[in-house]
């Protein structure tokens, strides 16, 4: 199996590489007449470009996208959807000298050691310039989702050890680091800014919720949707951390405290996060995702080459500080896709029901 491929009925299939020659695409399983046309892929794609924030790489990729099938008339026509987003500002001279020397908390060891050849430019199919096709494929997603009032958002919530205390949904799009918090998020950029100026880079955490999620999304006993969320957000390379509900709290609380008390109204509190055993409640899911800090940095690091020498290494070209806030729009793609899939495979578990 190669691993590029996600989804049992919504299925998504990327390829694609940083320095290529572009990246794209398929998703198969989208039923027929949504609505889809490439300006609507083209906002979320804006919101995951590089180059808007100075602690932002300063690569100017326009990220266009061309939808080369699946579509009529701006529907989908319930064949595959093939998309390809192509390169416009590859500049790969900076990883010449990196050519056989492999980077501190990159994928380049292990790529080496599993394939016995890697695309030392810009990682190649390991950069985070792959998840422009999750983000374009996470539209489609969004659409089937809308057709049931199904709705993933994400924020900021955590930046270089500052939290955002004050959660208001509003303030998100008012701030270049799509934070709740307009004082957290001032706090954040600042952080952001030192970081940059001293060579290093800062990780943190985005939290998702997704509201509207009807009962019964998921499949005992492997496929748990919950099992399925984490390991679609797992698939992004700067995340390594995921949890649900009161997530590592449970493990403080007892059994009285963590259990969510059912009521004729629903649930009183939501330690769950939405989801038991595996399959939603019907109450909003919430998310957190831990982001570890962008390994391509300045600041002078130990490491080696292919021959195990020892090798100093500071690392130039175009970087981010921070995977944030530009993770975000990739995060609500990976769950958009996962809850995409399980709702088609709800109603496939309707048939003889009553409908689907």
């Amino acid at each position: 199996m190669s691993g590029n491929s996600i989804g049992v009925i919504f299925r998504v299939t990327t390829w694609g590489e940083s320095h290529g020659k572009a990246l794209g695409v398929v998703v198969d399983g989208c039923p027929p007449n949504i609505a889809l046309t490439e300006s609507d892929i083209q906002k979320d794609l804006k919101r995951r470009k590089p180059g808007q924030l100075k602690s932002a790489s300063p690569r100017r990729e326009k990220d266009l996208v061309e939808i080369l099938s699946g579509t009529f008339e701006g529907r989908t026509t319930g064949t595959p959807i093939s998309l390809i987003i192509k390169n416009r500002d590859v500049d790969s001279s900076a990883y010449e000298e990196l050519r056989d020397i492999f980077r501190p908390g990159h994928g380049d060891v292990t790529y080496y050691r599993k394939y016995g050849i890697r695309d030392h430019r810009g990682g190649g199919r390991a950069s985070a310039r792959e998840t422009v096709a999750r983000v374009a494929a996470g539209t489609i997603a969004k659409k089937v989702l809308s057709c049931e009032d199904i709705e993933a958002i994400a924020y900021t919530k955590e930046l270089g050890g500052i939290t955002a205390e004050r959660i208001s949904l509003e303030d998100i799009h008012r701030n270049n680091l799509q934070c709740p918090d307009p004082k957290a998020a001032q706090a954040m950029e600042k952080k952001l800014e030192e970081a940059r100026k001293n060579g290093n880079s800062l990780g943190g955490i985005v939290e998702i919720l997704i509201n509207g999620c009807p009962v019964g999304l998921g499949e005992p006993v492997f496929d748990k949707i919950d099992a399925d969320l984490a390991k679609a957000l797992m698939s992004i390379g700067t995340i390594k951390g995921v949890e649900i509900g009161a997530g590592f709290g449970v493990a403080r609380m007892t059994g009285f405290e963590c259990n969510d008390p059912i009521t004729p109204e629903g649930f009183s509190t939501n330690h769950a996060g939405g989801i038991l055993a595996g399959i939603t409640n019907g109450d909003e899911i919430v998310i957190r995702v831990a982001c570890k800090p962008i390994p391509s940095i300045e600041k002078t690091q130990k490491t080696s080459d292919v021959d195990g020498n020892p090798v100093e290494l500071s690392i130039k070209g175009r970087h981010d500080v921070s995977a944030i806030p530009r993770i975000i729009p990739v995060c609500e793609a990976m769950v958009s896709m996962v809850l995409a899939d399980h709702l088609l495979r709800q109603r496939a578990n309707q048939v003889g029901q009553g409908g689907l």
